[in-house]
């Protein structure tokens, strides 16, 4: 057996200060289905959990339902988050003792939860700042999400099918301060190996840098691009995310659609703000010759600023919403793929100049 066998992102777990109003938000602008709950009604007393599903990817919505529970002095402190990137392995019990050996913090030791649907195997380590990764094992389950949990029907009618906004998790970015030793935990903890790394000139503007290195597991299932800051005239985005956060964390996460043309379309008709890109990006004709002949013409990207970028692999197509919630931090990427397993790194410049202009508006450059 491999030393920690990964099978994917089982879960992106939040915490949030009102857990209905988050499960309803993601239910009408993401186009997410409700499928399970957990709350004072069914025996968690101090706490509300929704579970959403599009296609493959699964987000959970955790808020307090009563005062001084250390969720709700989590929220205070860090506002909404991100606080669990659960994965899934074949055997919970390895990857904990594995992890363990190798330096890993555990948070919760290998336990077994059964209910008339089976039983699923979870485990916890613990990663950047108040981040943890839970280790779910849910081979022998069929259940709605886990013991516990009761079967919830959506709280609006989803898209159906291949009218889903996406179709699963792409990648999970963290912010951290030390990004060497991170990258350095994933790789004795967990065996992923270097997929990428930006320094430099890489992800820079007049005003502010930043670092990053992409981890990932060896099937490329588990993606977990890596940021720091790096000396700038100014403040960039990592520093602003660390500053309102409070810390180390995961700054946003890509959804993996097969229609960005259309997701983009209903997600802004139904309020989801996308950062903007000027006309001069679509307009610049080494852009035009370096991207060829995508699926889309060039206006029709233009008029919904959605961005493009090629590769030796073949090529992209992305766009990223600004923050959801009331502090600059947790924001969200669609990207369409068509060969290219990079991350937009043609990109980077008028991405990092749209933050940019976000962060002067909110005073924070």
């Amino acid at each position: 057996m491999d030393e920690f066998p990964v099978k994917g992102m089982d879960a992106v777990v939040f915490a949030v200060g009102n857990a209905k109003q988050a499960a309803h938000y993601y239910s009408t602008a993401f186009g997410m289905r409700r499928v399970a709950y957990r709350g004072p009604e069914n025996g968690s007393p101090e706490e509300a959990a929704h579970v959403l599903e599009s296609g493959g990817a699964r987000f959970v919505f955790r808020g307090p339902v009563r005062a001084g529970t250390e969720l709700g002095r989590h929220v205070a402190a860090h506002g909404d988050g991100v606080v669990d990137l659960a994965i899934e392995v074949p055997d919970v019990e390895h990857a904990y003792r594995h992890a363990l050996a190798k330096g890993a913090k555990g948070l919760q030791e290998p336990q077994v939860l059964e209910d008339e649907y089976g039983k699923v195997v979870v485990a916890a380590i613990a990663t950047y700042g108040q981040t943890r990764h839970t280790l779910v094992d849910r081979s022998n389950y069929t259940g709605p999400y886990l013991p516990g949990f009761e079967a919830a029907d959506p709280i609006v009618a989803p898209p159906e099918g291949k009218a889903r906004y996406f179709q699963a998790i792409d990648h999970c970015v963290g912010n951290v301060e030390r990004m060497n030793e991170w990258a350095d935990f994933y790789h004795r903890v967990m065996g992923f190996t270097d997929m990428a790394e930006f320094i430099g000139d890489d992800i820079a503007t007049e005003y502010s840098a930043l670092m990053s290195k992409v981890v990932a597991d060896g099937t490329r299932k588990v993606k977990f691009p890596l940021n720091e800051p790096a000396e700038s005239r100014r403040k960039s985005q990592i520093d602003e995310y660390l500053e309102f956060y409070g810390g180390p964390g995961v700054q946003h996460i890509a959804l993996a659609t097969n229609d960005i043309l259309a997701s983009v379309d209903r997600m802004r008709a139904a309020g989801v703000e996308f950062l903007d890109t000027p006309d001069s990006y679509y307009e610049d004709p080494e852009l035009r010759a370096r991207i060829g002949a995508v699926r889309a013409p060039i206006e029709e990207l233009q008029k919904r600023r959605i961005l493009v970028d090629r590769d030796e692999d073949g090529y992209l197509l992305q766009i990223f919403t600004k923050p959801v919630q009331d502090r600059p931090t947790v924001f969200f990427e669609l990207i369409e793929r068509h060969g290219s397993l990079g991350f937009g790194k043609g990109n980077f410049k008028a991405l990092f100049e749209a933050i940019e202009r976000e962060q002067a508006r909110r005073g924070n450059l």
